[in-house]
C-alpha cells in the first residue's frame, strides 16, 4: 500500500483529536506532537533469539498488525498505571510502572506480551509462525495471552458478530469483595440501572476488573462504507479510546486519531536492533518513541476491516462508554457500526468469562504446550473478518 505521509500538519481551524484529546492545531502544535510521541511505538525489530528456537529472528514483513496490537494493549496498560494524561520526555526518569510496561513488550520469549508469545499463540488461531495476522486473530492472542498476566489484570473483552453484551462484560469484571452482598444482588439489572453504579442498599457491590474491549468490524466489503465515517471518527473522541488497528491487507497501522477526514497513526514498518534488558532493570526506551512529524492517511483508504479499542479501568468508565455508543454512535440509525444490547442472546452458547488454565508453568515454557489453552477458546467468541 502507498502510504500517503504528509510531512507537515496543516493550518487549520479544525481541531485533531488523539485518543479522547483535543487539540487545537493553530495553538497546540507542541503539546499535540508531545501527545503522540508519548505513545509507545512498537516496530519490526530484527536480532532477537528465534521465535520457537529455530524460527525467525527478526518478524519484518510479517509481523506490523502484531505490533500494532502490542500498541494498542501498551497503550491500555499505561492508561491502567499512569493515567491517560501521562506524558513521556527523553532523558526524563519514568516512573518504575512504565519502565515495566515496557518490559512486558521486549522481544524476548519470557516477556509476556513478546513477538515470541504473540506469534506462537497465534498457531492456535491457524497462523502459521511468520504468517500476517489479521486484526480479530491479533485481539484473541491478546485475550489468550492477557489470562497468564497477573500484574496487570485486564479483562479482555473481543466481541463477536458485531455485538457487545453489557451483561457479559458485567459478568466477566466484577469482582465480588469482602463487603458483596449475595451473587443474586450482584445479577445485572435493567438497561437503565446498568448504565449508572450498580449499588446495593450497603454501597458498591462489587469491585471491576480493568476491561480491554475490542470490537473487530468489517465496515465494508472491498471498500469502506461512507456511511460508518461519522460513527468511526466518533469513537477516537470517547475518553475510552484506545484507538483501532486496521490499514490495508498484509499493510498494518495504529491508527490513534483524525484530522478532518484524515487518520494519525503509528507506523510499525521500520526495522530497528532488538533492545533487551535484564530483569527489573532501566530499558533503554528511546527507539519506542516516535518522534517524527505524524502520518495521516485519508480515512476512504483505510480496509474495511478494523478493530475497535478500548480501555474501562472502573465500572463507571463502561457505564459512561455505554452511554456514549448510545448517543453518538447509534444516533444515525440507518447502519450501525456495531450493537450495543443488554442481555446475552439466547441462541449462543453461555458466556463462561475464560480463567487461567491449570498447568504447572508459564511463559516460554507455556506456549510450546497450548492444547489445554486452545480449548478454553469459546467459538461463539470468534469472529472472521
Amino acid at each position: 500500500m502507498e502510504c500517503e505521509y504528509l510531512e507537515e500538519l496543516p493550518e487549520t481551524d479544525e481541531p485533531a483529536w488523539i485518543l479522547g484529546r483535543q487539540h487545537q492545531l493553530k495553538t497546540e502544535k507542541s503539546k499535540l506532537l508531545l501527545d503522540i510521541s508519548a505513545r509507545l511505538w512498537f516496530t519490526y525489530r530484527r536480532k532477537f533469539s528465534p521465535i520457537g528456537g529455530t524460527g525467525p529472528s527478526s518478524d519484518a514483513g510479517w509481523g506490523c498488525m502484531l505490533r500494532c496490537g502490542q500498541m494498542m494493549l501498551a497503550q491500555a496498560l499505561i492508561c491502567r498505571h499512569l493515567g491517560r494524561d501521562w506524558h513521556w520526555e527523553e532523558h526524563k526518569k519514568q516512573p518504575e510502572e512504565y519502565h515495566r510496561i515496557l518490559r512486558c513488550f521486549l522481544d524476548r520469549k519470557d516477556c509476556c506480551y513478546s513477538i515470541h508469545q504473540m506469534a506462537q499463540m497465534g498457531v492456535g488461531e491457524g497462523k502459521s509462525i511468520g504468517e500476517w495476522f489479521g486484526p480479530n486473530t491479533v485481539a484473541q492472542v491478546l485475550k489468550k495471552l492477557a489470562l497468564f498476566d497477573e500484574w496487570n489484570s485486564l479483562a479482555v473483552y473481543v466481541s463477536m458478530d458485531n455485538t457487545v453484551v453489557i451483561e457479559d462484560i458485567k459478568k466477566m469484571c466484577r469482582l465480588p469483595n469482602q463487603n458483596c452482598p449475595p451473587v443474586a444482588h450482584c445479577s445485572p439489572l435493567s438497561h437503565q440501572s446498568l448504565l449508572s453504579r450498580n449499588r446495593s442498599p450497603g454501597g458498591f457491590c462489587c469491585g471491576w476488573k480493568p476491561l480491554l474491549l475490542i470490537i473487530p468490524l468489517r465496515l465494508g466489503i472491498n471498500h469502506i462504507n461512507p456511511v460508518y465515517v461519522d460513527a468511526f471518527k466518533e469513537c477516537f473522541k470517547m475518553p475510552q479510546s484506545l484507538g483501532a488497528l486496521g490499514g490495508k491487507p498484509n499493510n498494518a497501522y495504529y491508527f490513534i486519531g483524525f484530522l478532518g477526514n484524515e487518520l494519525i497513526y503509528l507506523d510499525p514498518h521500520t526495522t530497528q536492533l532488538f533492545v533487551d534488558s535484564e530483569e527489573n532493570s532501566t530499558v533503554d526506551d528511546r527507539s519506542f518513541h516516535c518522534q517524527q512529524a505524524p502520518h495521516r492517511m485519508k480515512i476512504m483508504n483505510l480496509d474495511p476491516s478494523v478493530a475497535l479499542g478500548f480501555f474501562c479501568k472502573e465500572e463507571k468508565d463502561f457505564d459512561t462508554w455505554c452511554s456514549l455508543v448510545q448517543k453518538e454512535i447509534h444516533k444515525q440509525q440507518s447502519l450501525r457500526m456495531f450493537e450495543l444490547i443488554q442481555k446475552h442472546p439466547p441462541h449462543w452458547p453461555p458466556f463462561i468469562p475464560p480463567t487461567k488454565p491449570e498447568v504447572t508453568t508459564t511463559g516460554a515454557e507455556l506456549i510450546e504446550s497450548t492444547d489445554k489453552l486452545f480449548e478454553l477458546e469459546e467459538e461463539f467468541e470468534i469472529l472472521s473478518v
